[in-house]
């Protein structure tokens, strides 16, 4: 097989050659920049420029000689949030942050010594604010045609030459996570609760910024077969759910099913859902929505074991990710051995009758040593063999 088809097989529910295996694939699938310098450096590869094709995450471009080294079956050729919008990045006063304002005016920080990644700082709808607020809010424009220049070429590159499995991204973080990163966790739980028609609206807008793009994206890829469109939206935390199943059904749940309703109806791409936490209570709406697949099978959260999973969700939803308990057994703490053994019970868990692509449970951290990363895709070729 090659990776295309070893995807496609897995994805519908069939046994492939061996477990397909994604790093990069997707923007909750990558490598942060640390972590991947010394990977290259470990594997005796050429010294080369880092390329961060996420800001925020600080994730490093997957180059053409890792992708070969490690036989990654998927490549994303999505554009980024940030196409035509240029990031400016200063230093705080003091010289402890670097900060910078992204394109829907939110504030974001990361310590100079030692940082990883950037966090919130300020949000442009926080505090108090009415729907004229939210009309007057400017937000970027999802039909910039510097989004989709190339990708067409790109995509036909991936489908043709490399034969990989075709990732498209959405052009931001899910609907939800705006609402909260513009509005502010704070404002935003508040309104989820006692201001639902204001949370509605913002809500609205952003469906109806990201329908906008899909619509430009789907006429752009006229004709290639876009073989997964990666979606996102944490609604969970360690230890459940961070708004109720209930609200979920009746404030989030008729978004995704509208979205995800569009994107089946303009392609045949399989939906991949990533939300952390445990998501369990709503995973029967996910699917009901259309998720076909979910990310990142977080299995050190509550009630979300992975043989569970898989025997209750494993005809209807694929699993991408789950292939190591990047909280409880990956990171600088933790021996090559205990990597093995970890990734050994998921693989065991998750590979019967097709529906798993692996991956780590979300992003490989700047901590994780090359020795664990190696020692996670040794044993993914001994263990992952259908």
């Amino acid at each position: 097989m090659n990776s295309r088809e070893r995807v496609l097989t897995a994805l519908n529910h069939k046994e492939p050659d061996q477990v397909p295996f994604d790093l990069g694939g997707t923007v909750v699938t990558g490598i942060q920049a640390k972590a991947y310098r010394r990977l290259r450096d470990y594997l005796g590869l050429p010294q080369k420029e880092i390329v961060i094709i996420d800001m925020l995450q600080q994730l490093a471009q997957v180059d053409d000689d890792v992708m070969e080294r490690l036989g990654v079956d998927v490549r994303n050729v999505s554009p980024r949030s940030t196409a035509s919008f240029k990031i400016e990045l200063k230093e705080t006063p003091d010289k402890q942050y670097r900060y910078f304002y992204d394109e829907y005016q939110i504030r974001w920080r990361m310590p100079i010594d030692g940082g990883m990644y950037y966090d919130m700082q300020e949000h442009p709808l926080s505090g108090e604010i009415t729907e004229e607020t939210v009309d007057r809010y400017a937000l970027p424009d999802p039909l910039d045609l510097a989004r989709f220049a190339g990708l067409r070429e790109a995509a036909l590159k991936v489908l043709e030459e490399e034969k990989r499995a075709l990732v498209i991204g959405n052009m931001s973080a899910g609907i939800f996570e705006l609402y909260m990163w513009t509005r502010g966790f704070k404002d935003g739980y508040a309104d989820w609760a006692g201001n639902p028609l204001l949370a509605k609206k913002i809500l609205r807008k952003y469906m109806d910024l990201q329908m906008a793009y899909w619509e430009k994206m789907f006429d752009v890829m006229h004709g290639i077969p876009i073989d997964v469109v990666q979606m996102a939206d944490d609604i969970a935390g360690q230890n459940g759910m961070l708004i109720s199943p209930a609200s979920y059904r009746k404030g989030l749940k008729p978004f995704h099913k509208e979205m995800f309703d569009y994107i089946h109806s303009k392609s045949g791409a399989k939906i991949f859902f990533h939300s952390c936490g445990s998501v369990r209570p709503v995973i029967p709406d996910l699917i009901e929505v259309g998720v076909d697949i979910l990310n990142p099978v977080q299995v050190s959260a509550a009630n979300m074991d992975s043989a569970q999973l898989k025997a209750e969700y494993g005809k209807d939803l694929c699993f991408w990710g789950g292939g190591v308990d990047t909280q409880n057994a990956f990171d600088e703490h933790h021996t090559p051995a205990e990597v093995r053994a970890d990734l050994r019970k998921r693989v065991q868990d998750l590979m019967p009758g097709g529906g798993f692509i692996f991956n780590t449970v979300h992003n490989i951290q700047g901590n994780v040593p090359p020795e664990n990363i190696m020692a996670m895709w040794e044993a993914l070729q001994e263990y992952g063999k259908c």
